[in-house]
């Protein structure tokens, strides 16, 4: 059975920075390309940045280029999202997922190959 579960969400003000942790089991994690999405209340769930299997290239939204950093750990099976000088509008609950594939192209695309998602971590940036 595989699951993916996120951590790292929680409250910051603007300006600051939170890591988000993604870890995986039952997957064979350096096979997959990974992804973060986010959904705002009230707002579709939106592709935020994704990763190839081997770190090879990483697409981000055009709302957190230059703040936002996607990684990966394969030896543990774990993706991150770096997030720096936060704003109100990254309020969002946040998700993990990975890919049916070894690569991403468009974080506009990247949902029509998600394997399996996470349950969510929430991102709350007080102005």
């Amino acid at each position: 059975q595989v699951q993916v579960m996120e951590s790292g969400g929680g409250l910051v003000q603007a300006g600051g920075s939170l890591r988000l942790s993604c870890t995986t089991s039952g997957l064979r994690f350096n096979d997959h390309a990974m992804g973060w999405f986010r959904q705002a209340p009230g707002k579709e769930r939106a592709g935020v940045s994704c990763i190839a299997h081997n770190s090879g290239h990483a697409y981000y939204a055009d709302s957190v280029k230059g703040r936002f950093t996607i990684s990966r750990n394969n030896a543990k099976n774990t993706l991150y999202l770096e997030m720096n000088n936060l704003k109100p509008e990254d309020t969002a609950t946040y998700y993990c997922a990975s890919s049916r594939g070894f690569s991403c192209y468009s974080v506009r695309t990247m949902g029509n190959d998600v394997g399996y998602w996470g349950q969510g971590t929430q991102v709350t940036v007080s102005s």
